[in-house]
């Protein structure tokens, strides 16, 4: 199905198994809807799977979307389907807006499970900053600075990238005392692009939290331990 949301259609499948909460599966940058489908047949709630534009099969042409604007669309999209209480699943990225949405709707929300997940600031190296410096010099300079950026941010065209440096320049460590869900943090314990350090401090800062590392696990722990984060996903959830 498609929803039109300011600039974008927004593509969902929504499983109405009647039940009074509805799963709902947040995706990571770059990925889609598909990545979380395993869950819906060894899950028995109902379960909303939502494609992030500009990824799956929503618009791919979004201009001055912020990670607030991703939360709203979601609520727009819970109001238009009738849906009044959630879980929510947010792998990365889509962490981020689960945790937006967490602190704002606390009476909406059920529960969270944060898996990888981005959102807070991150520990920089000295190395970072004196690759941002040569980064601005050589940009002063003239010079082809179109290699410096993440896979991710390189993969993006002009309008994407201004998004992309929004979002992950946007840091949610303020909102993690507001959240009163139950909330289960998974992890894998080879995350590089989210270290473990951050799966800690959801720990430390969401009250009644739980935190579940998960080994030989990396950035993706529910496809690298998928049976793992099965049991563990039915055993929170039902």
């Amino acid at each position: 199905m498609l929803k039109l949301y300011r600039d974008a259609n927004i593509f969902y499948r929504f499983f109405d198994r009647k039940t009074n909460v509805v799963n709902v599966f947040l995706h990571g940058w770059g990925c889609e809807h598909t990545s979380f489908l395993f869950c819906h047949n060894y899950l028995k709630q109902s379960a909303l799977f939502v494609d992030f534009p500009p990824f799956g099969k929503s618009s791919k042409d979004i201009k001055n979307w912020t990670i607030f604007t991703y939360a709203s669309m979601l609520i727009s999209l819970f109001a238009d389907l009738k849906i009044k209480k959630v879980n929510l699943i947010g792998h990365s990225f889509g962490g981020r807006v689960a945790i937006i949405l967490s602190a704002i709707c606390k009476d909406e929300v059920e529960k969270l499970v944060l898996v990888d997940s981005a959102g807070l600031k991150p520990r920089r190296s000295i190395f970072f900053y004196f690759k941002i410096l040569a980064f601005k010099i050589k940009r002063k300079l003239g010079l082809d600075t179109s290699k410096y950026g993440s896979c991710d941010y390189l993969a993006l065209g002009c309008d994407m990238r201004k998004i992309f440096n929004n979002i992950v320049n946007t840091h949610l460590d303020e909102f993690l005392p507001f959240i009163k869900s139950k909330t289960l943090v998974i992890f894998g314990e080879n995350d590089k692009t989210t270290p473990l350090y951050m799966a800690r401090k959801f720990k430390r800062k969401i009250k009644n939290s739980k935190l579940v590392v998960l080994k030989n696990a990396g950035h993706f722990c529910y496809v690298d331990r998928r049976l793992e984060f099965l049991d563990l996903l039915k055993n929170f959830l039902e």
